[in-house]
């Protein structure tokens, strides 16, 4: 196996590591390290989709298990998700590559503003306003397809704000998201064709191993240094790729 193989490796093991911690960050933090070593947005998005269909489907059948799912809300959520997805994918893959990247770079880094905003100071509870929640899932979807992550920060912190019990919803949009992970893949595979996204293996077995310390991470690790070292690592990468 090459060398290439074991570094994506090391990122899907890292990523998972955190995502297991934290409840999110392993499409931002893949998608991230694969732009660091020269793969192109769209490829890498697809890349790290990929992957995630494993580890979004083993976590929305443990969140179903443990009945974490308001189905109402994966109902509303998840159509939404899944044409922004679609659509955002489509996009990300007819853009010359070179000319996406500083966008992509420029979203991330966003996101980890935001994710360093989110450590510091907590949610604010607001009224239940359900029309919102299919905007919440398309805008998710979109900018998660086109940036390579997002979703869990975007969705999940966004419906929490809003007054849904959080319990249920990191169960429902983790359920949600495989289906929104299943559907950028595909779009990535039809308009991008198999060849170059053989390397997601790595991320998916780097995955799979970190999956059992997750809970040991979060067991040991205060979250909020996590959450600020993650946005860190997010902010410095994603702005580096600008020089």
């Amino acid at each position: 196996m090459s060398a290439d193989f074991w570094v994506f490796v090391l990122i899907g093991f890292f990523a998972q590591l955190v995502d297991g911690a934290l409840g999110m960050a392993f499409g931002l933090l893949s998608t991230t390290s694969l732009l660091a070593f020269g793969v192109l947005p769209a490829t890498a998005s697809a890349m790290t989709h990929i992957a995630e269909i494993v580890t979004t489907a083993a976590s929305g059948t443990a969140h179903i298990y443990h009945r974490n799912i308001n189905w109402r809300l994966v109902l509303r959520l998840a159509p939404a998700g899944i044409i922004g997805g679609a659509l955002g994918a489509y996009g990300a893959s007819r853009i010359e590559g070179k000319m996406l990247e500083p966008y992509v770079s420029a979203y991330l880094a966003l996101v980890g503003f935001y994710i360093l905003f989110k450590a510091f100071r907590p949610l604010w509870l607001r009224e239940v306003k359900d029309w919102v929640v299919p905007f919440v899932g398309f805008g998710g979807g979109a900018l998660d397809a086109a940036g390579g992550g997002g979703w869990g920060p975007i969705v999940t912190t966004s419906l929490i704000g809003r007054g849904h019990e959080p319990k249920k919803v990191i169960g429902s949009t983790c359920l949600t998201e495989f289906a929104v992970t299943l559907t950028i893949s595909l779009t990535f595979i039809l308009t991008l064709g198999w060849r170059d996204f053989g390397s997601a293996i790595g991320l998916i077995l780097g995955g799979i191993l970190a999956a059992p310390a997750g809970a040991l991470v979060v067991k040991h690790l205060p979250v909020r240094p996590l959450m600020i070292a993650v946005a860190l690592v997010i902010i410095v990468t994603s702005a580096i790729r600008f020089f």
